[in-house]
């Protein structure tokens, strides 16, 4: 079928997610699971070897300063499902301020990111990827760290995968999601609001709340 960024954003809106069974696949199909992944922004779980890579803090968060490149990032394995098509639109939306991401960087190399897409008070995390131990995890920590503190209510993983549910991601079931989704999409936030929170905060407030 053919996409549109508004008909990307109204998907999301009602609880769709679009997906392409290729890189090259000029098809788009949207999900509707019956059981859905979402990581509590009270419930994220920092491991001590997580904590221990935060404290030596040899790395640099930023927000927006490469979006194409995070997209690229998570695109580049031997199966995605981030075809052209898709990534067209995602950046056509990161233009308009409905995507974001958040780069991990080691000086001047892109080593980890996550990137989604933001209506209201929701949060659906696309797709993240590392190119050295943890980096995507500490990517998510200081996500959940910044929805938390922007304002956000709800932040969607699509799935839970083994890897999500070792680090709080939790399932709901689909009249629950619904119901969350509609309350969070109503109000507001703002996840390019000026944070620079240090390591030591991250992990002390997932510590005090997980």
């Amino acid at each position: 079928m053919a996409l549109t960024p508004e008909q990307l954003l109204r998907g999301y809106a009602v609880g769709i997610f679009p997906m392409a069974e290729h890189r090259d696949d000029a098809e788009v199909f949207w999900v509707d699971p019956k059981i859905r992944g979402i990581m509590p922004l009270n419930g994220f779980h920092i491991s001590r070897s997580l904590r221990r890579r935060l404290r030596n803090a040899r790395f640099d968060i930023t927000i927006n300063r490469d979006f194409e490149g995070v997209v690229d990032g998570c695109a580049d394995r031997v199966e995605t499902w981030i075809s052209t098509e898709i990534r067209r639109h995602y950046v056509a939306l990161y233009h308009s301020g409905y995507c974001h991401s958040l780069e991990v960087w080691e000086a001047d190399d892109l080593i980890g990111g996550v990137y989604g897409v933001a209506i209201g008070a929701a949060f659906f995390g696309e797709s993240m990827f590392s190119r050295r131990t943890d980096a995507s995890k500490i990517a998510l920590a200081y996500l959940v760290d910044r929805l938390q503190q922007a304002g956000f209510e709800l932040f969607d993983t699509q799935f839970l995968t083994d890897h999500l549910a070792s680090l709080g991601g939790i399932e709901l079931e689909r009249a629950e999601y619904h119901r969350r989704l509609d309350r969070a999409i109503a109000k507001p936030a703002d996840f390019t609001a000026p944070l620079t929170p240090t390591p030591y905060e991250v992990i002390q407030r997932n510590t005090q709340t997980s």
